[in-house]
């Protein structure tokens, strides 16, 4: 059983648009009068803006702890934020990804246990990542990733699945909008491993992972961890039918086997260029075609409420 810590200055970054918001902002104000605590501050995101002002706003109040209660959109904006400030981020998953909560193996319905470890769970420090890119105008923006951020496949099924869909059959959606993109051609891709020499490749994908889960479940790098320092780089380029049947069923299964169709290295940056503009995604979301994107491991940057240490599994990834 969780113990109660002394009384917190709880924000909330919600996004009023999901399912299960308000029922997420009952529990929420429930919990801290029964610890006898102020009520929450509530702060809805918009369409304009999925977090950022809000959790500036947050901090600006004296916020001992800044909940994200939404899809992995507003997680990764709030987390933004609060990397290398000392706040902590409890997480609220709402969305149809909710790729962090998947790999802390949150209990994803059941919105009162992931409120109980926001409020109360224990303190770690993760690892996020800095994804720099540029696009086809030259113009270049920098974001950091709690999960994974990449260009290709991965990105095309983000940016092709149905809104309507997802919220009729959840993550199998992405099956869907997976296999209308399975046949599109690869594109040619150069890469730089921590300032190693250029390789070049046809690609489907090449992802830069702080942790290894995907939507649904599907491990993709299964020695990947949140907080070992480290950038788990996934280069995939299955060639015809069979290659992606054989790549499937390792992800699916979990085998630990290496693949001619997939390539995975241990770093702490790589530097991607394509030669022709390649849609990409950071955490879930689609950001839209670039050019390159160069990203960075950086250590220990964000405090994280996870389950108490006794004996929960989502520590075990964090060990």
């Amino acid at each position: 059983m969780v113990s109660t810590p002394s009384p917190q200055r709880v924000a909330v970054v919600i996004n009023p648009s999901k399912y299960d918001a308000d029922s997420a902002r009952d529990t929420l104000v429930v919990t801290c009068r029964k610890a006898g605590w102020p009520d929450p501050m509530f702060l809805p995101t918009t369409v304009d803006d999925p977090g950022t002002s809000m959790t500036y706003e947050a901090l600006a109040a004296g916020a001992d702890v800044v909940l994200a209660a939404g899809g992995d959109g507003t997680v990764r904006t709030v987390a933004e934020i609060l990397a290398n400030t000392g706040t902590p981020l409890g997480v609220i998953p709402l969305g149809t990804g909710n790729l962090l909560a998947r790999n802390l193996g949150a209990h994803l319905d059941d919105i009162h246990h992931s409120v109980d470890i926001a409020l109360f769970g224990d303190q770690r420090r993760i690892d996020m990542v800095s994804f720099s890119t540029e696009n086809m105008r030259g113009e270049h923006f920098t974001h950091a990733s709690c999960v994974m951020g990449g260009a290709g496949f991965d990105a095309e099924i983000m940016t092709n699945t149905s809104e309507e869909l997802k919220r009729q059959i959840g993550w199998m959606a992405y099956i869907e909008a997976g296999m209308r993109r399975i046949t599109a051609e690869p594109v040619w891709t150069r890469y730089s491993i921590d300032d190693g020499p250029w390789q070049t490749k046809r690609l489907r994908s090449i992802l830069a992972a702080n942790c290894g889960v995907l939507t649904g479940g599907l491990v993709l790098v299964p020695v990947a961890k949140i907080n070992d320092g480290r950038l788990d780089v996934v280069v995939i380029a299955p060639r015809g039918p069979l290659g992606w049947v054989t790549l499937t069923s390792k992800i699916i299964f979990k085998q630990r086997h290496d693949l001619p169709s997939m390539e995975h290295s241990s770093c702490r940056k790589v530097r991607v260029e394509f030669h022709k503009p390649t849609e990409a995604q950071i955490d879930g979301d689609g950001i839209g075609r670039i050019t390159a994107f160069e990203a960075k491991i950086m250590p220990e940057a964000l405090y994280l409420r996870v389950p108490p240490s006794q004996g929960d599994e989502a520590n075990d990834l964090l060990a």
